[in-house]
Order: structure tokens, then C-alpha cells, then sequence
């Protein structure tokens, strides 16, 4: 047996360990991704896509899997965790093989749910004039399917959109994308419309908004164009319309979209159309649209999960060059929760205020530049949201802040929970205590004084516990 393919098998075991210790979750965000490299001299190479990535297991996993490691190989003294493009080329090679990127997702199936971070570099796109005619609207090159981070939450949709971009053949139409603001859909129509026109440049693709096929149908009507207007919509291979909410209500619009709609389903030419709703919710829409619009595969973009706009804001941070600490993308991960937009608009502001003014990125300058976004509600923080986070954060169970154990592993992380409860809620020790598990007040005054002691001796500890107070207190 080869030493590659024992390292191979090897890594396959610790991996299993590691899955059985952190869960589920955690581990397809983090260490699934990850792909065993070289053995030289004692140190072992693990490969992972980005440098965001990277930081991470450094911080949070890299201790572990050297010790499991070590159990499975005695010859494995030290782990160096490597960004894959900046291995050897061969290790490149393995790391491209491993199933991580979004672009590995099979064109006949849902993708697992996992959040994904695309490690190819981005392909450099510019803005090219539509070839069928000035009707459609430019592509923005930074909406492909390479910048799309994949998660859970959006995986049904990433997927239906790579059928559509790579079949051959209609493989549903129309596709229906829907969803909130902020949340990908006019991501995957650029990308649609990428793919497409980078595959097959024959192929005519017509991508606008809704407002615009209104103005272009009003136009027409105006000049008596009617005519030209119906033939160039209709002898389009791709049309993509844009927030197609925008026409509820707009009777003479909803009608020739309808006839458009009809006579390219007819024609076997693909439609691909996003919402806010899916087509069963749009008011102000006529039965027979609402019902065509549903013939095909509707899919749905549901908002983003924790793990999901980490992901965004990493890649971002990676694609734009900015060094911006672990600690600030995990809080602005935590607390801006609305939208994809804002996320990144977020991280604009802090990358673009730290170049101006010429300071380095900290959880302060973050939480300053944006205070108006993170301005939180009134409301008091109480007990149970404190162990809900902290839990998660620490990545153990919400009943273990309750329960018997004493190993480290669930006694620190509970430290940390009283220590929080008493800075930042009205609770007197002895209710704390009762909170978790009717444990004595003492036991609470323990706890606090020793959080305190290694937040004066442990800066990585401190920085923790910093982060979860300032994500508690918004």
C-alpha cells in the first residue's frame, strides 16, 4: 500500500472521530472540506480552499486533528493547515479532486447540504453588449456561479440554476426563483446568463427586469412597434425576467407577458423567471399567469443560516484581498441577519474605513463603524439566550448547561454562560445557579472568578468571551 493512500485511509478515520465530536453541523461546515496533503519529516499537510478557512481550523480544530492523528500515526508529530493554491502543485491537483467547490455540484442532483466555498480563482468577465439586441440588460461579472457561496438555505435553487445554465435540453421551464431581498436571487439569473453565453455563444439570452419588459411593451405600443417587439421577444433561446412581482396588477403587461410566456414554452425555449413570492402568493396576478408560472420547478431561497453568511462574508473578504480577523466576520455573521446585501455592505464599510483612517480591524472599530445597523432593541438579554449562544458558539449541547458533566470540554463553556449571566443580566446568584441545573450560588462565584483569571492570562480566551458579550448585547 501506498504512503499516500494510508494517509488516505487514515485521514478517512480521523475524520470520522472529529464528525462524532463536533456533530453534524460543524462538520460539514468546516471539516468536510478539508483533504489530507503530505507527510514530511513528521509534519502533516492538510489542505483547505481559502485563507478565511484556513485562519479557522488553525484556531479552532488544528490541536485536535494533530492528536488523532498522532493515534492513528505515531509518525505525525506536528499539522500544518494549507490554503490549497498555495500547495504544490500536485497537492493542488488533489485538493481540485476533492468535492468542495460549488462548481462540483452534478447536474442531476440537489447538492449536499453544506455550506461550500469555491477555491478556483474568478474568471475574469467583462461586460459584453447582448448579440440579439439592446433590449437586455448588462450582466454584472461578479454574479457567477464561481462567487456563489452554497449552503443550505439556497441549495435547491444553486442547483436547478446549474441544470438549467448546463442542460442541453429544457429540463423544466420555467424555472421559478423566489425569495427575500438580498438573499441570491439576481445572483443566479447573472449567472445563468454567464454560463449560458460562455457554453453556447450562439445562443440568444435575453435577461431585464420586469419594470423594463413593461417599458419596452409601453414603448411599442406608443410607436405602433408591436410587432417587433413581439418577434424579438419571441425568438429568444433564453428569456430571464427579473422580479416579476413588478407587473401585479398591470393587466396589458400580465397579457402579453402571458402570450410571450406561452409561445416560447411552446417553441421549447427556456424561461426562467424570480420573485419575492412564489407564484401562488403573487397578488394582483391573473389566475391563468399564476398557474403557468408554476407549470415548471419552483424553488425557493430561504434566508441565510450562521453558517451560510460566515461563508459570504470569508469569501468576500478573500475575493477583495481585505485581512480582516476571524472574530469580526464571525460577529458580523451573528448580527446582521437580514440580508446578503447588507452582509456585504457591512464588511464594505469596515474594510473601507480601516484603508481611510489607516487602522487595523477590531471587534471595536467594527461595532463603531456600524453602529447604526447594529443599534439594538431595548430589550432586556435574559439567561436562556445567553446559553443558547454561548452553546453554539462552543459548539455543545443546550442541555449540558444543565447537566452533571465536569469535562472541560462542558464545564468551561457553562463558566463562561454564569460568567456572562452575571454581567449582563439583573439575576442574583443564586437564581443563575438555579438556571443551570440548581447548581449552589458558590458555585456561580467560582465561576466567575475564574473566567476573570483566564481572560487576564488567555487573549484567545478573552477574545471569546468578548465576542459572545458583544453579539449578546448588539
Amino acid at each position: 500500500m501506498s504512503v499516500q493512500g494510508s494517509l488516505d485511509q487514515q485521514w478517512a478515520r480521523v475524520r470520522g472521530r472529529l464528525k462524532d465530536e463536533v456533530g453534524e453541523t460543524a462538520y460539514r461546515s468546516w471539516l468536510k472540506p478539508l483533504t489530507v496533503g503530505t507527510l514530511d519529516g513528521g509534519q502533516l499537510r492538510i489542505l483547505v480552499p481559502t485563507r478565511f478557512m484556513r485562519d479557522w481550523i488553525r484556531t479552532h480544530y488544528a490541536d485536535r486533528i494533530r492528536a488523532l492523528f498522532s493515534g492513528e500515526n505515531p509518525g505525525v508529530q506536528s499539522v500544518e493547515i494549507v490554503v490549497a493554491s498555495a500547495a504544490k502543485p500536485e497537492l493542488i491537483a488533489a485538493a481540485n479532486d476533492a468535492p468542495v467547490a460549488a462548481t462540483a455540484v452534478a447536474a442531476t442532483r440537489v447538492p449536499e447540504p453544506v455550506t461550500e466555498l469555491v477555491i478556483e480563482p474568478t474568471p475574469t468577465l467583462t461586460v459584453v453588449e447582448d448579440r440579439t439586441d439592446e433590449m437586455s440588460a448588462p450582466l454584472d461579472p461578479r454574479f457567477t456561479f464561481e462567487n456563489f457561496v452554497v449552503g443550505k438555505p439556497n441549495e435547491l435553487a444553486f442547483a436547478a440554476a446549474r441544470r438549467v445554465a448546463d442542460a442541453q435540453a429544457v429540463p423544466f421551464n420555467p424555472l421559478f426563483l423566489y425569495g427575500g431581498v438580498g438573499l441570491g436571487k439576481t445572483h443566479l439569473m447573472h449567472s445563468i446568463a454567464w454560463a449560458i453565453r460562455k457554453k453556447d455563444p450562439s445562443r440568444r439570452v435575453i435577461y431585464l427586469s420586469a419594470e423594463k419588459f413593461m417599458y419596452q411593451f409601453i414603448r411599442a405600443l406608443r410607436f405602433k412597434d408591436t410587432m417587433a417587439f413581439k418577434e424579438q421577444f419571441r425568438s429568444v433561446d433564453v428569456l430571464m425576467i427579473d422580479d416579476v412581482q413588478f407587473i401585479s396588477g398591470k393587466d396589458s403587461t400580465q397579457e402579453e407577458f402571458f402570450h410571450t410566456f406561452n409561445a416560447l414554452v411552446d417553441q421549447n425555449r427556456q424561461v426562467i423567471i424570480s420573485a419575492d413570492k412564489s407564484p401562488s402568493d403573487l397578488e394582483g396576478m391573473e389566475e391563468r399567469l399564476r398557474s403557468r408560472l408554476g407549470w415548471g420547478l419552483v424553488a425557493d431561497i430561504h434566508p441565510t443560516t450562521y453558517e451560510l453568511r460566515l461563508g459570504i462574508l470569508g469569501q468576500k473578504a478573500d475575493r477583495i484581498g481585505a485581512k480582516v480577523p476571524p472574530k469580526v466576520l464571525e460577529f458580523l455573521a451573528h448580527k446582521i441577519t437580514s440580508n446578503v446585501r447588507e452582509l456585504e455592505g457591512a464588511l464594505n464599510r469596515i474594510v473601507a474605513h480601516a484603508e481611510l483612517v489607516g487602522r487595523a480591524i477590531t471587534l471595536e472599530s467594527a461595532q463603531d463603524v456600524l453602529h447604526d445597523l447594529l443599534r439594538a432593541s431595548n430589550r432586556r438579554v435574559t439567561i436562556e439566550e445567553i446559553q443558547k449562544k454561548v452553546a453554539e458558539h462552543f459548539n455543545i449541547r443546550l442541555a449540558d448547561m444543565s447537566s452533571a458533566r465536569r469535562a472541560r470540554a462542558v464545564a468551561r463553556p457553562r463558566q463562561v454562560a454564569m460568567y456572562l449571566a452575571k454581567q449582563l443580566t439583573q439575576r442574583s446568584l443564586p437564581e443563575i445557579g438555579r438556571k443551570f441545573g440548581d447548581r449552589d450560588h458558590t458555585t456561580v462565584m467560582h465561576a466567575v472568578r475564574k473566567v476573570d483569571e483566564l481572560c487576564g492570562t488567555d487573549p484567545a480566551f478573552a477574545e471569546d468571551v468578548e465576542l459572545l458579550r458583544r453579539m449578546l448585547e448588539g
